[in-house]
């Protein structure tokens, strides 16, 4: 049984790995597979997460940076801790640098005979060659022509991340999330000399570095900041793709869900999704049955109606803040801060982030 996946990116090597870690042969069709990520770009896992990553993918255990605690403050609640989530000292999630987790999944895939990449192939239906197709490629013929039909929500608003250098910490292992009036701006320990900053700001497309400075001098003021680097900004969308399949061809990645980046869980909805395709593969395969398009057919039933809640409860929390910051009140906050003092409601937010929804 052969598998066809298009892309590039990070969503494309995890999933290749998966499945030749199943025994299946893989092509993967992409025009290159240069390291396109900048050195400033970061992800968060959580913890269940990381333990289906290290024991059906590859083990990435030396490149993460792991996170004990979550604090969340809202400007408007004078920056006033609305939110705290801890475990007992252990791990909430853990960050990974996109480009070192590209770097370790390439040089692992290259190594073995069941991987093959393959230029772009202008032949028309070149996917019946294969029994699976997985396309994770935004700008593909294939997208184009078969998953375009998709929810669409346009922030007006523009990420910006880039990572500080400071002093040395002790103890760097508290990621803050700060509402201010302009967007959101998260800080995620990498380090103990390096944290990163994931900024979401309302209709700004530049920033000034200083300003990002003066921020975090003057909110959090362990970190003595030494060098910062240089911003990266992209437009904030989010989407929802209506048809996850086209025949034998499922979509996969950021081309079925697309979510708004202030709880850093894009890649761990792709994460959850690897987990169910491969269970569906593995039963096709247990039983000798050949993979065809029913394999898209059932993941999109497993995954659908949780994906799509799972976004929608991360918009409404980006639409929460934004509405109190509109409205320059803190009422909402307070009641947040309320709700978060109950330990059952504290553990079901903790076990989402960490789970998502299962339905």
């Amino acid at each position: 049984m052969k598998v066809c996946i298009i892309g590039n990116g990070l969503t494309s090597l995890s999933l290749a790995k998966a499945l030749i870690n199943q025994g299946l042969k893989v092509d993967l069709i992409s025009n290159n597979l240069t390291n396109f990520y900048d050195k400033s770009q970061t992800l968060g896992i959580s913890k269940n997460n990381i333990e289906f990553f290290n024991a059906n993918i590859i083990n990435i255990d030396h490149l993460l940076w792991n996170i004990n605690k979550i604090e969340i403050y809202s400007e408007n609640f004078n920056n006033e801790k609305i939110l705290n989530f801890e475990n007992e000292k252990k791990k909430l999630f853990s960050i990974i640098k996109n480009h070192e987790l590209f770097d370790y999944l390439l040089s692992d895939l290259k190594k073995t005979q069941l991987f093959k990449f393959k230029k772009n192939q202008n032949k028309k239906n070149f996917y019946l060659n294969y029994d699976l197709v997985i396309n994770s490629d935004l700008k593909h013929k294939i997208t184009k022509k078969f998953f375009f039909n998709k929810l669409t929500k346009d922030y007006n608003s523009y990420g910006h991340i880039t990572i500080i250098k400071h002093n040395k910490l002790t103890s760097n292992d508290t990621a803050v999330q700060i509402f201010t009036k302009n967007g959101p701006i998260a800080f995620l320990p990498i380090s103990q000399t390096e944290t990163s900053i994931v900024y979401s700001a309302r209709k700004k497309k530049n920033i000034d570095k200083n300003d990002l400075i003066n921020f975090t001098n003057n909110n959090l003021k362990k970190y003595k900041i030494k060098k910062i680097e240089n911003l990266k900004t992209f437009e904030l969308k989010s989407n929802d793709l209506r048809i996850y399949h086209y025949k034998n061809i499922l979509a996969f990645g950021d081309l079925l869900h697309r979510i708004h980046p202030l709880a850093g869980q894009g890649f761990n909805m792709t994460i959850r999704d690897i987990k169910v395709l491969i269970e569906l593969i593995n039963s096709r395969v247990d039983l000798g049955i050949q993979l065809d398009s029913s394999i898209c057919l059932n993941f999109e039933k497993r995954t659908k109606s949780s994906n799509y809640l799972f976004s929608r409860s991360i918009d409404f929390i980006y639409e929460f803040f934004n509405f109190e910051s509109k409205t320059n009140t803190a009422l909402m906050s307070k009641s947040v801060q309320l709700l978060g003092k109950n330990k059952s409601i504290n553990r079901f937010l903790t076990k989402m982030a960490d789970t998502g929804f299962v339905i």
